[in-house]
């Protein structure tokens, strides 16, 4: 790491995360890396959760699935987002399984060879996004799959409110969803429709898989027993004091009311550290510190409680400032926090209470090409 400006990914907590949930829905196991994991490392974290019981990874395209494939993950695979249909032999050859989005969708697939192609039918239950909302499209949809060789190993359908306390929504989704699967009377390897939130409070007996991605990082708003995952640092690389009136940063957005002690630390916007972070606190050596001016494209200032060394430590998330708290501050959702880091930060993989691994996949990708130039 030349940059010190990370990560921490505790795959401990994960492996725990994953027991947890498993254990509270007593059924097969869907765990959900898409967004290379939610921006954690898609190969360390489907290999922790696959240890603790993963039954299938779910992604969201066809890329994120290959790049499973080409990391040498062989274990059952779907597809939650669209395919092409012209791709549909790069999913027979690799075995992946992907949803059936629309009737449009199954009839251009059923045009050409798709024999032994695996297929979860996706149930819009109203969330209006993907899948089939009516019956008598989704029954005609899937004699057509049938009819061409495909493989319907799956039916499922997507809870869009199920992080609220009121969940009236969720169970009639629920009951639109039970209508699908009963009307086409088959026996379908893997049902499911609770996500990370109702596969903690949602208990059914129609479903047999729980579908978990938030929670894996330790993330619900219904229980205590998961643990936090990740966890973002920098340091401080330069102190300076500003006297009254000086002004710190692009546009001048801070003035000084009085002498103050900056600190810069190399983090910004093109980390994933966007702007709206100006104003909100960090923490640094036992005490909450402003960031104050503009947060730039790689370095931020923030205004220090008392002057501390060169390479302390900054907490931007972590122990002490929930990331739960961040994203409420920032009027957004932890799962955006989490995606927005970007790759030229260095991730830092905790197992058995110590780093295990660092990966900075800019500088891997980098050596690649490095590697792959031929010199004439």
């Amino acid at each position: 790491m030349y940059r010190n400006t990370w990560v921490e990914v505790n795959l401990d907590s994960i492996y725990d995360n994953v027991k947890t949930t498993k254990d509270i829905c007593k059924k097969k196991y869907i765990a959900v890396v898409k967004a290379n994991a939610y921006g954690n490392g898609d190969y360390e974290v489907a290999r922790t959760c696959i240890e603790a019981g993963a039954d299938m990874l779910a992604v969201s395209s066809l890329d994120e699935a290959m790049i499973l494939r080409n990391e040498g993950y062989h274990g059952k695979l779907l597809i939650l987002g669209a395919t092409n249909p012209e791709d549909i032999p790069v999913l027979i050859d690799n075995h992946i399984s992907t949803a059936a989005i629309s009737f449009e969708w199954v009839n251009k697939v059923t045009q050409s060879n798709c024999k032994g192609l695996m297929i979860h039918l996706a149930v819009d239950t109203g969330m209006n996004r993907l899948g089939f909302k009516d019956l008598a499209t989704l029954k005609e949809a899937f004699d057509r799959l049938l009819a061409a060789g495909c493989i319907p190993e799956g039916i499922f359908t997507h809870f869009y409110c199920s992080s609220e306390i009121d969940h009236d929504i969720t169970n009639k989704q629920f009951q639109l969803f039970k209508e699908a699967v009963q009307s086409l009377d088959y026996p379908f390897e893997w049902i499911h429709c609770d996500n990370s939130d109702a596969t903690i409070f949602f208990q059914d007996e129609l479903s047999n898989a729980c579908r978990v991605g938030i929670s894996l990082y330790g993330l619900s708003p219904y229980t205590n027993a998961l643990k936090s995952v990740v966890s973002l640092y920098t340091q401080i690389f330069m102190t300076k004091t500003i006297h009254k009136g000086e002004t710190v940063g692009y546009g001048a957005l801070h003035t000084a009311e009085e002498d103050e002690i900056i600190g810069t630390c190399p983090i910004g916007y093109a980390d994933g550290f966007i702007r709206k972070n100006t104003g909100r606190k960090v923490y640094v050596d036992g005490e909450y510190a402003e960031v104050v001016g503009n947060v730039c494209m790689d370095q931020t200032m923030i205004r220090l409680p008392h002057d501390v060394k060169v390479g302390t430590t900054v907490e931007i998330f972590g122990d002490h400032i929930s990331i739960e708290k961040m994203a409420q501050e920032l009027d957004t959702i932890s799962y955006e926090i989490m995606c927005l880091i970007s790759e030229r930060v260095t991730r830092k993989y905790i197992r058995h209470n110590k780093v295990m691994k660092e990966c900075n996949q800019r500088l891997i990708n980098s050596n690649i090409q490095k590697n792959n130039i031929i010199s004439h």
